[in-house]
């Protein structure tokens, strides 16, 4: 495999993120609140998904894939915090063939289990036992957890084949042989869990894959948001102070905000199939078909306010970044959640016909920035559906991250936060770590950086960024990768 260090293959690996870029704005959250319907249900809105050849030192031949789940949490959102739905269906899908159909599944299902902790309140003779109304009442260590008031548990399982269909199996906990998890409890703050790095690395488990010898690790709970975006300038029609001035000039939006990780790791060869190297993946959320909403909850622990049921339907879908946030035209976004790979020929025109560039000219004309005048952009149709030639082609023509095992992690402190673009061929479009710049990746290109002739786009060689900078140097070195979560209440 040949490295992306001829100008070229630079622009080959930099035309899979145009497709996103291109009708993108180049400025944008990665999938936070992106689709009308999932602003009224959060907690099944995907944020960001990655996948990547693991850089931790020892675990060569792994993958780590993370899926991010409910946007834009206050560390101080309590009293009930950030749980997952216990009625909603997380899924990780793997296509190993390049058929644009799922091979692999990864189903979590979570469960909270309200233990009713209650207090003696009244005088001596004469007290009654009272429930409590605060999801903990007393300081919690990875050692005990008595005084915590929910627990939040969750499974796994491994389908093979269709995801409704296919086969089914558990994954376990290689310690334990148990199929059912703990999630750690949000980090409600520093005198309720003094040492929440310690708490949480206790949920870190090392699993058996199941129809295998192999095993992973595994861990789902809350982090430090990973995404980096000057957020409100970029929705403020593109409004970025400087779009060519310093990388690192602006403030980042989610500075201050946590986020839901399912986090996988996972041998690379539990992922592929035959001989080719080359996997693609993507993240779903589904809900209940029906919903019955209950005017008197029962008064016991396990109390809901409402019934569900039926066929499981898609709400929330997320494999590349940015697409649905700003490729998809508002009309379609919750349409787009709601499909499926095999079927995006449905929104080809977004991708021929980009409307970000034209925005663009409108908003900085006057500085004179111009779009490409390059249609359609069949060109960007080739990278954007089926992957790179000579880095992580696939088959058939969809939307997905797609990820080549074979090309060797890179370490931490040696990462280009550009990667492809700056000859990095083992970050971004090569699947996606949590240091890649994706957004200042789009800025390079969404201009037309990678058209040809060079004269249909004026202003394909302006280096933009949004000024808020990722780097590999913002994150651990080990799994999961993503900081800990900040604390509800810091002293």
């Amino acid at each position: 495999m040949r490295g992306l260090d001829r100008p070229g293959q630079l622009k080959k690996a930099a035309a899979l993120v145009v497709a996103l870029a291109l009708g993108i704005g180049p400025l944008a959250a990665s999938s936070h609140r992106e689709a009308p319907f999932l602003t009224r249900h959060p907690k099944v809105d995907a944020t960001d998904f990655y996948m990547f050849n693991s850089y931790e030192s020892g675990r060569d031949g792994f993958v780590t894939i993370i899926a991010n789940y409910l946007p834009l949490q206050d560390p101080y959102g309590g009293p009930n915090y950030f749980s997952l739905d216990p009625n909603a269906l997380y899924e990780i899908h793997i296509d190993n063939n390049g058929d644009a159909k799922e091979d692999i599944t990864f189903q979590f299902k979570f469960q909270n289990t309200v233990r009713d902790l209650q207090l003696a309140i009244g005088p001596a003779g004469a007290t009654k036992q009272i429930s409590v109304p605060v999801i903990n009442i007393g300081a919690i260590t990875s050692g005990n957890t008595g005084q915590l008031n929910v627990i939040e548990s969750y499974t796994v399982k491994v389908v093979r084949g269709n995801r409704r269909t296919g086969r089914v199996a558990s994954v376990t906990n290689a310690i334990t042989s148990e199929s059912s998890f703990l999630k750690p409890v949000d980090n409600i703050g520093n005198r309720s869990i003094p040492d929440y790095a310690t708490y949480a690395g206790a949920h870190v488990y090392t699993v058996n894959l199941p129809d295998s010898t192999s095993q992973g690790r595994l861990f789902v709970g809350q982090r430090k948001d990973p995404f980096v975006v000057n957020l409100g300038e970029t929705f403020d029609l593109i409004g970025v102070t400087n779009p060519l001035g310093a990388v690192d000039a602006e403030r980042d939006s989610l500075a201050d905000k946590n986020v839901t990780s399912l986090c996988l790791e996972v041998p690379a060869s539990y992922l592929k199939a035959g001989t080719s190297s080359i996997i693609a993946g993507w993240t779903t959320a589904s809900l209940r078909q029906a919903r019955v909403l209950n005017p008197r909850p029962p008064r016991t622990a396990a109390g809901k306010p409402l019934v569900e049921g039926g066929a499981w339907v898609q709400q929330s879908r997320l494999g590349m970044p940015l697409v649905n946030e700003v490729v998809i035209g508002l009309k379609d976004k919750d349409r787009f959640n709601a499909s499926k790979p095999a079927d995006d020929a449905q929104f080809l025109d977004y991708v021929t016909h980009p409307t970000l560039p034209a925005i663009l000219e409108l908003l900085y004309g006057a500085a004179n920035v111009k779009a490409p005048t390059q249609y359609p952009r069949n060109d960007l149709v080739a990278v954007f559906l089926t992957g790179l030639e000579g880095l992580n082609k696939t088959a058939t023509a969809c939307e997905m991250l797609r990820l080549n095992t074979s090309i060797a992690a890179v370490p931490r402190a040696t990462q280009k936060n550009l990667g492809a673009l700056a000859a990095d061929n083992a970050g971004f479009p090569n699947g996606r770590r949590p240091g890649d710049d994706v957004v200042d990746i789009a800025l390079r290109v969404v201009m037309g950086a990678l058209v040809t002739p060079a004269s249909d786009a004026p202003s394909g060689t302006s280096p933009f960024t949004d000024g808020a900078v990722v780097n590999a140097s913002m994150f651990d070195e080990s799994f999961p990768y993503l900081k800990t979560p900040l604390p509800g209440a810091p002293n």
